[in-house]
This record gives structure tokens, sequence and C-alpha cells, in this order.
């Protein structure tokens, strides 16, 4: 008996891959599958996407706060720099969340956190990352329609965002902009890890830091891309490609996805 107790403890604190906290289903929204031409890419061709689903929202300081106090392996105390720079949530004020800054932060999406650390955390809610291919389709959408990419007024948005330094205090998630899949924040907020990041291998600059905030940010040159036009999502695959696993930056957070059920025959 004293056994499965300790067994029950030590599934508490550190979860197999796939135990989920949560029903995976809460706060999706589904993503129809079609399929886009990526950015990059040798041969220029259409890429097929299976309809997935994926959360509404950037993951905020409170779900990440929460996440923390679980899994003690995850506090930026404890956390194995393996796993996360020494920038991992330099935000919050206290191991164990955010402090003082609560009020004005709690709904704003979390930021200096590693891929490691996004990935256990959309893990233990029986959910994923999603893939570079699955978030570039899904930012495609605009207000109105699912693919924007001839609409000259959805890039310019886009464009605002990156000339504008970052602000001190990140808005909550769900004052920004809403596309049409019902999807908040994926262009306009913060950059967002993916689970192949570094799938875009570009050559240019890579940082040996965590500076990687996008006002500070150098590409590399736009050899290769297909839509040379789409210098949003540039600068996108760019960045990505400019990251290590355990990297932690000021304007980089996450969110989570779920693949669709496959349909029983």
């Amino acid at each position: 008996m004293y056994r499965l107790f300790l067994l029950a403890i030590c599934l508490l604190a550190f979860p197999p891959a796939g135990m989920a906290q949560k029903n995976p289903s809460t706060g999706l929204v589904m993503i129809k599958g079609g399929s886009f031409v990526p950015l990059y890419g040798p041969d220029a061709k259409p890429v097929k996407v299976q309809s997935f689903q994926l959360d509404a929202y950037p993951v905020t300081n409170a779900q990440f706060e929460a996440f923390v106090q679980a899994y003690p392996k995850w506090r930026k105390a404890t956390v194995k720099k393996i796993f996360a720079d020494q920038n991992y949530l330099k935000h919050w004020a206290t191991p164990l969340g955010v402090g003082p800054d609560a009020a004005k932060i709690k709904n704003s999406p979390v930021t200096n956190v590693s891929w490691f650390a996004a990935k256990a955390y959309c893990e233990c809610q029986g959910k994923r990352l999603p893939t570079s291919n699955e978030w570039e389709f899904a930012a495609l959408a605009s207000e109105t329609k699912p693919d924007a990419t001839n609409d000259e007024k959805f890039y310019q948005r886009s464009l605002e965002w990156y000339s504008k330094p970052n602000p001190k205090y990140l808005p909550p998630v769900k004052e920004s902009f809403r596309n049409y899949y019902g999807a908040y924040g994926m262009i306009g907020l913060v950059w967002e890890w993916t689970q192949d990041y570094n799938s875009a291998l570009l050559v240019g600059e890579g940082r040996s830091n965590a500076s990687l905030d996008k006002q500070e940010f150098c590409g590399s040159g736009a050899s290769g891309a297909t839509n040379v036009k789409n210098y949003v999502a540039f600068m996108r695959y760019a960045f990505r490609s400019s990251l290590k696993a355990n990297y932690t930056v000021a304007n980089l957070g996450f969110r989570c996805a779920s693949s669709m059920p496959v349909a029983s025959r």
C-alpha cells in the first residue's frame, strides 16, 4: 500500500508524456485542414495540413503559474539549465509566481519560457505544441476569411506590430486580434514556439544569447522565400531558426494544439 502511495506521488510530480491534467478539448478552436505554400521550401509546392485543434489563446502567466506550482521541476529556482537559460521567467518576482505585478499581467501571455517548458506544459494538458506548418496555416486567417494571403491590409497589421517596441506589460490575451477561426493573438501579440521550430534552416545570424527581442533581431536574407511579399512570415521563420530549445525571450510565448481524432471505420 505504501509503495502504491509513493507511485501516485511520483506520477503527480512527473507525469509520463501524454498524461493529461485536463480534457484536451478545453479552450480549443477547430482549424479545418487544407493546404498552403510555406514561405520556405525547395519546391514551393503546397503542403497539406490535416484538421487540428488549437488553443484559442496563448498560455497566460496565470495558467503557467498554476503549472509550476503543480510541477516543481519547472519553477525558475529549480529548473535545470539544460532545459532553460538564465532568463527563464525573469519577469516573475517570486519562484512560484508573478508577484506584485500579478494584477497587471496574470491574463497576459507568459513569456521567457523555453521550448522544453512549453512542451511539458502542453503535454500535461493532454495536448502538444503545434507544428510550424499548422501554426502558419492558422495564422493566414484574417477576421473574415481563412486565407488572407493576398490581403495587403492583413500584412500591414503585422508590419505595424513589428515596428513597435515591446510594451512594459503585454495586453491580456482576450484583447488581441481574433481571426476567422476564433484564435486570438496569432498576429500582433507575441512570437510563439512551435513543435518543430528549427525545421526551417536559414543561413544567417545565430545568436548565442537570449537577447532576441523583435526590435533587435537581424534575420538572414530572403533567399529561398516562395513569397517575397510576405515579410511577416519571413521574420517568423528567421526568428525561429535562431532559437535553441532552452532559449527564453521576453516576447516569445506559446499555445497548445491537439490532433483531431481519427474517425473509426
